[in-house]
């Protein structure tokens, strides 16, 4: 727990075997009402650290608004305790809905859609697996609706909720004018790269990403506050390594579909370059799996609706292959 601003605290939820390491929980004590920022996930290390900072800082839940910038689970998995302890939630109009059926058989049961759109069957993967799945809200979260533009005030600040959908179908983030802070959840990450999965064929998720990075690039911002590790004082150079990122990205997949044959999103995953310290492909947890051939897809699709790669469905897996002349 630090003041990382004037009376806005960030307590670091601890993300256990989780390569995030930790979630920006960030506190705002009122007279009137406290705010809260995301929460982290449905799990015990988690609501420790959760309730240890609200305790800290002598919040009364009664008394506080918690907004969630997203519906990731490690944002949102403590939300329905909050809601128990008394707190209000609000969540960007875009993803409401699904907020509040996240913790159901459902909601899940479209993973198993993308999962073998992806290719990602023949590993034996289940949505089991997905540690969005494992620590989701326990129960049906009751929600207020945020829409673009609209405007929190609380101990002397004005936030106004800019949607900033790219990382998710509805992201949202909180930009404060006055002092120029922007608390943006996981559009801007300052060391590590949002993950960008493709949620189907008719969205073109990366380009949006990254036509939302461009929307706030022009914002004045002294101090970004993100959903993960360090804050972010110069969002501007984030955002040029971030669209830079993507255009190797891009490149890469490229070359790989210039060899022969047609390859699904898992199979393009596993030539892709990743950061991780593991020898191969098939050594990959099965979190990690998920998520990057689910970027893979992302950046197929736009390749695809830039008319630069060809691709067909065959079994409800997507299959991808490089133009032909």
């Amino acid at each position: 727990m630090k003041e990382v601003y004037s009376g806005i605290f960030c307590n670091q939820i601890s993300l256990p075997k989780n390569p995030l390491k930790y979630l920006n929980c960030y506190i705002i004590p009122s007279k009137e009402r406290n705010l809260i920022i995301d929460t982290g996930f449905n799990r015990p290390e988690c609501e420790k650290d959760f309730l240890n900072g609200i305790q800290k800082l002598n919040i009364d839940m009664a008394k506080t608004d918690i907004l969630l910038t997203h519906l990731h689970s490690d944002h949102i998995g403590l939300a329905s305790l909050a809601e128990k302890m008394g707190a209000r939630i609000f969540t960007g109009a875009k993803e409401e809905s699904a907020v509040r059926v996240i913790g159901t058989k459902k909601y899940w049961d479209f993973f198993y859609h993308l999962m073998q759109m992806y290719g990602l069957s023949k590993y034996g993967l289940r949505v089991e697996d997905h540690p969005g799945y494992q620590y989701r809200p326990s129960e049906i979260i009751h929600s207020l609706i945020l829409k673009e533009e609209d405007v929190l005030e609380v101990s002397g600040y004005s936030f106004k909720v800019v949607d900033i959908p790219g990382h998710t179908l509805g992201q949202i983030g909180f930009y404060e004018m006055n002092h120029k802070l922007f608390f943006c959840g996981d559009h801007i990450l300052g060391n590590i790269t949002p993950n960008i999965i493709a949620w189907g064929t008719d969205n073109n998720d990366l380009e949006r990403y990254m036509e939302n990075l461009k929307k706030i690039y022009d914002y004045e911002i002294d101090l970004m506050l993100p959903g993960h590790r360090e804050l972010i004082t110069d969002h501007k150079a984030r955002i040029r390594e971030l669209l830079f990122h993507h255009e190797q990205r891009l490149a890469e997949i490229i070359e790989i579909l210039s060899e022969s044959g047609e390859k699904s999103p898992c199979e393009v995953a596993a030539k892709m370059t990743w950061d991780l310290k593991i020898e191969n492909w098939e050594s990959f947890p099965k979190a990690q799996k998920w998520f990057s051939a689910g970027e893979a897809m992302a950046h197929l699709e736009y390749l695809y609706d830039l008319g630069k790669i060809e691709r067909r469905e065959k079994e409800s897996v997507m299959y991808y292959r490089g133009k032909s002349d």
